[in-house]
């Protein structure tokens, strides 16, 4: 009698299924309800110091000038600058969000990545935070009278919109740091001075410097923490582009500078030496930039770098009044 031979049988292997990275293609899935906390932090809190720390420093290079202090002016300016940095936060999230860029990300999750929300809901705060800036902006135009600024704040929030929207974002081709240290150092500091003053000391250039170095600094966090993902999606910021060695020493670089200009300054007003005790805060953000094993401890890293950024901006501000 034959023996009967049997057929091992293998499970077929299955094709690994795809998502698309706009959330408005991916297949519907139950997710928990959208709460306040969600909204907030989509607002990226840990970035607001960094739309302060030009206002301080601004207002204090305008008082060298004008003793008085111009509080209404200084208000909206602080307005612009924080508006504007909100909506930059949430037309990046919508931007990422339907190109797939966040739809691996290390960091907390963005709104419209994690498909809870509809991405033209997004937009729309963002853009509306936009129109709230403009407003603000408008109120120091009109109290002024400086109508020629109205081109800078358009300037800037288009600015914010090409960072990562439009065809062709600037933060997706190594540009980032370019134009966050001139819309998000030079121009609020200046302008903030500007507009209180309506002159431009050698000591607001100094600390919008400084504040646009910090601004990269934490822009190279950012990127830092998120290199693999971006490397894998196209994204080609600095940080893809040079690599993470180089990276860190320019990051490195961008927060010990500003330092350097503390003690420049301090030489004419020795309470900016003060300003050495934000390394309190700049110093730890380094060691992790530097020595970090996950990609989540940058996320303490970009924290503490905005936090050296708005302590700084405290003590030139004090040195420049005191």
């Amino acid at each position: 009698m034959a023996a009967s031979s049997k057929r091992k049988t293998t499970p077929a292997k299955r094709k690994p299924v795809r998502t698309s990275g706009n959330p408005a293609k991916r297949p519907i899935v139950e997710a928990p309800p959208i709460t306040a906390r969600d909204w907030i932090g989509a607002a990226r809190l840990r970035t607001l110091p960094l739309a302060v720390a030009p206002v301080v420093i601004g207002t204090g290079a305008a008082q060298l000038v004008d003793p008085e202090l111009h509080w209404v002016i200084a208000l909206a300016c602080l307005a612009v600058a924080v508006l504007l940095q909100i909506g930059v936060n949430f037309t990046n999230d919508y931007s990422d969000g339907i190109r797939g860029t966040d739809a691996h990300r290390v960091g907390p999750a963005r709104l419209t990545a994690s498909g809870r929300v509809k991405p033209k809901t997004v937009l729309m705060i963002g853009l509306a935070f936009f129109a709230l800036a403009a407003l603000a902006g408008l109120v120091i135009v009109i109290r002024t009278g400086q109508w020629w600024m109205l081109a800078v704040g358009a300037a800037c929030i288009v600015a914010a919109w090409f960072y990562t929207g439009g065809k062709r974002p600037y933060g997706y081709f190594g540009l980032g740091e370019v134009f966050v240290f001139v819309f998000f150092g030079l121009i609020p500091v200046l302008g903030t001075t500007w507009v209180q003053a309506f002159q431009l000391p050698q000591e607001a250039w100094l600390g919008a410097i400084a504040a646009g170095l910090f601004g990269c600094a934490v822009l190279l966090a950012n990127n830092l923490r998120d290199i693999d993902q971006d490397r894998e999606v196209g994204k080609r910021t600095l940080t893809v582009m040079i690599g993470r060695r180089a990276t860190q020493a320019l990051y490195t670089a961008f927060i010990i500078v500003p330092f350097l200009i503390a003690a420049l300054i301090a030489l004419l007003y020795p309470i900016a030496w003060l300003a050495l005790m934000a390394l309190l805060a700049g110093i730890p953000a380094i060691i992790i930039v530097w020595s970090y094993r996950r990609s989540r401890e940058l996320v303490v890293a970009l924290g503490l770098t905005s936090l050296t950024a708005l302590a700084y901006a405290g003590a030139l501000y004090w040195a420049f009044v005191g």
